[in-house]
């Protein structure tokens, strides 16, 4: 045997400690990425959130700019009224919108994933339809 070369059970005993060794700079090293991307990802929810708020902000400033517009037209109390009528309208469709997409759904439960979970306890079982 060639001189620092070791033998076969001795390399077979290092396996399981190179192998958690392995693991765990493999788990090491995806907390560290996840990590690193939560940070931006925080960051950038952070910028988001942000405009999200200013752009409500914004909302009430363009419907006094509307009645205002209006104002132009007819008596302020018309202009208040005819902003308030298209404003309920949009609210009205968005809603109609909103229950539409909702009864597509159906139900929560994930039955593709329900389905796929029990063939596969079935295949462990040995019983039903599966590939060998």
């Amino acid at each position: 045997m060639a001189q620092g070369a070791r033998s076969l059970p001795e390399l077979v005993s290092e396996l399981p400690q190179l192998f958690i060794a392995l693991l765990r700079a493999e788990f090491n090293q995806l907390k560290t990425e996840l990590i690193a991307k939560a940070k931006v990802a925080g960051i950038g929810i952070g910028l988001l959130l942000g405009a999200a708020i200013i752009g409500l902000l914004l909302i009430p400033v363009l419907i006094t700019a509307a009645i205002l517009a209006f104002c132009l037209i007819v008596p302020p109390w018309a202009a208040a009224l005819i902003v308030a009528g298209i404003l309920l309208i949009i609210i009205i469709v968005l809603v109609l919108l909103g229950i539409r997409f909702l009864k597509r759904i159906g139900s929560a439960a994930p039955k593709k994933t329900i389905t796929s979970i029990k063939s596969d306890v079935d295949a462990v079982k040995g019983v039903g339809d599966y590939d060998y």
